[in-house]
């Protein structure tokens, strides 16, 4: 299961069945469990825990230093979930001292060809980053999301669940759940209902979340009246609570 060319630190630790494909360099600290498999010239440095089932294709870099000049080797670490799929030249670095000194990746990704994940993001699951996504240090992105190809995200951005993110799109500012955006800068263009629908959402509960979407962006509310408004439709629309949790939690404004 693993090629005769590949270069396997003796401090890594590898699952029996996992594949690992011709000029493939696994470093020290790496743990990696059953059923992934790992193409040829990949490199993947630790501390890195991956889990069950993932395919990380050729030319991938995991979880080396990370790009920022306050890393002093400091011992970090990458972690990512289950069945993942990351494509070619993909760049995901560890975390740093400075935050929780991880990068977390959760389950059933789909992260297409040079993406790149930095220092400290915490990413959901079943989200799809087309090719060239960018996401910079300290991102968090949602359970669901989609991002378009080239888009890019600013550092301590949070991107709420089923969010959609437009092809080029230029985020400063915290998308919330939900809410599609595009341009450069991204601003609020409505919400993501066809993703909605694909996910089973009723009729009944995408209106209430468009409803909640016209409430924040499209009435000129305060933030903080708009929080008690939805707060009270949340009593008997559970479905608002991720909307109204990226309100809560925005700390550096709405993209609008």
């Amino acid at each position: 299961m693993i090629h005769p060319t590949a270069i396997i630190s003796d401090k890594a630790s590898i699952a029996d069945d996992v594949e690992i494909g011709p000029y493939t360099v696994i470093g020290d600290d790496v743990t990696i469990a059953g059923g992934t498999r790992v193409d040829s010239h990949v490199v993947i440095n630790g501390p890195t825990i991956i889990g069950k089932d993932n395919h990380i294709y050729q030319f991938a870099s995991l979880g080396d230093d990370p790009q920022d000049k306050k890393y002093a080797n400091e011992p970090t670490k990458l972690v990512i979930g289950e069945r993942n799929t990351i494509r070619e030249f993909c760049t995901l670095s560890r975390g740093t001292v400075q935050d929780r000194g991880e990068t977390r990746i959760g389950d059933d990704n789909w992260i297409m060809a040079y993406v790149h994940i930095a220092h400290d993001c915490i990413v959901g699951d079943k989200t799809i980053m087309a090719n060239n996504t960018t996401l910079a240090g300290h991102v968090q992105v949602g359970d669901w999301v989609i991002c378009g190809g080239f888009s890019g995200i600013h550092q301590f951005c949070k991107i709420g669940a089923h969010a959609f993110l437009g092809m080029y799109c230029g985020v400063n500012r915290d998308v919330p759940a939900y809410t599609m955006v595009s341009g450069q800068p991204a601003v609020a263009r409505g919400i993501n209902s066809e993703g909605l629908k694909r996910r089973d959402f009723s009729a009944e509960q995408i209106r209430n979340i468009k409803n909640a979407y016209r409430i924040t962006f499209r009435q000129g509310k305060r933030k903080d009246d708009v929080i008690e408004e939805i707060t009270a439709l949340a009593q008997t629309q559970p479905e608002l609570m991720p909307f109204l949790e990226s309100l809560r939690s925005s700390e550096r404004g709405l993209a609008r």
